[in-house]
C-alpha cells in the first residue's frame, strides 16, 4: 500500500491549478464577458434602464411632495384665515352681549323708577281718597269711596251738570 501524505495532496493540488492558470482566468473572463452582455443585451432588448427609471421616479416623487406641501400651506392658511374670521365675529358677538346687557340694566333700572313712581302715585291717590272722604263727611254714601276714581268723577260730573241745569 501506498501511503499518501496531506503534503502530496496539497501539492499535487496545487501543481494542478497551478499548471492551467491562464486557461482559468480564461475561462473566468469569458463568464464575466458573458454575464455582462447578456445584462446588456436585456436593456437593450426591453429598452428599459433602471438608473433613468430611478431618476425619474425620484423626480415624479419630488414633485409630489412639493405638491403636497404647497396645498398643505394653502389648506393652513385656509385655516388661520377661518380662525381669524371666527375671532373677529366672536369679537363682534361679545361687544353685542355687552351692548345689551347695558340696555338691559338700563331698562331695569327705568322700570325701578317707574315703579317708584307709580307707589307714589299709589299712596297720593290713596291720601286724596282719604281726604275727600273725610271733607265728604260721615253721610257720604260708603260706595262712593269704594268706586273707582273713574267712576266717582263720571257720577261727580253727573251731579255738578244737574244742578247747573
Amino acid at each position: 500500500m501506498i501511503d499518501v501524505t496531506p503534503r502530496d495532496t496539497t501539492t499535487g493540488g496545487l501543481a494542478h491549478i497551478g499548471a492551467q492558470p491562464i486557461a482559468l482566468a480564461a475561462g473566468a473572463l469569458v463568464v464575466l464577458v458573458l454575464g455582462i452582455g447578456s445584462i446588456a443585451f436585456w436593456r437593450a432588448y426591453t429598452g428599459t434602464t433602471p438608473e433613468p427609471d430611478r431618476v425619474v421616479a425620484a423626480r415624479q416623487l419630488q414633485a409630489r411632495t412639493a405638491q403636497a406641501s404647497e396645498q398643505l400651506v394653502e389648506k393652513t392658511n385656509g385655516l388661520e384665515v377661518t380662525q381669524q374670521e371666527s375671532i373677529d365675529q366672536l369679537q363682534v358677538l361679545q361687544d353685542q352681549l355687552q351692548t345689551v346687557r347695558r340696555q338691559l340694566a338700563a331698562q331695569q333700572a327705568e322700570t325701578r323708577r317707574l315703579s317708584e313712581q307709580v307707589s307714589g302715585l299709589t299712596e297720593a291717590i290713596d291720601g286724596l281718597r282719604q281726604a275727600s272722604a273725610s271733607a265728604q263727611g260721615p253721610d257720604a254714601p260708603a260706595s262712593i269711596h269704594n268706586k273707582p276714581i273713574r267712576t266717582r268723577s263720571q257720577a261727580a260730573r253727573h251731579r255738578h251738570a244737574g244742578s247747573h241745569g
